[in-house]
C-alpha cells in the first residue's frame, strides 16, 4: 500500500476513522534523520497490508504536530481504534519501527 500524505483535511478519514493500526511518520525535508527514516517507512508501506502508513510534514501541518506534541523530528505514532498506542522520536532501524507496531 502506497505512503499515505496526512493533511488536516485527510487526518479524520484515513486515521481516526481507520479499521487498522496506523502509522504516522512526522517529519519536514530540511531534516536529515527523516531522511533516514523515510525510505524505510515507504518500505513497510509496501510490505504491509495490515497497516496504514501516513507521512505528516510538521512544516505544513502544524496543527497536527502540536494536536500530538511532536517537539522532535522524526516522531513516529502508531495509533490505533483513533488513539495513540505507541510513539517513538529519532531515527532508528527497521526492525526497531516493526517493533513499534
Amino acid at each position: 500500500m502506497a505512503v499515505l500524505t496526512i493533511t488536516n483535511e485527510n487526518f479524520e478519514t484515513e486515521v481516526l476513522q481507520a479499521d487498522k493500526p496506523v502509522l504516522l511518520d512526522f517529519w519536514a525535508s530540511w531534516c536529515g534523520p527523516c531522511r533516514m527514516v523515510s525510505p524505510i517507512v515507504d518500505q513497510i508501506a509496501e510490505e504491509r497490508t495490515d497497516i496504514k502508513v501516513g507521512k505528516i510534514n510538521v512544516d505544513e501541518q502544524g496543527d497536527l504536530a502540536q494536536q500530538f506534541g511532536v517537539m522532535s523530528i522524526p516522531t513516529l505514532i502508531v495509533m490505533k481504534n483513533g488513539k495513540v498506542v505507541n510513539r517513538a522520536v529519532g531515527a532508528m532501524p527497521k526492525a526497531n519501527i516493526l517493533a513499534l507496531l
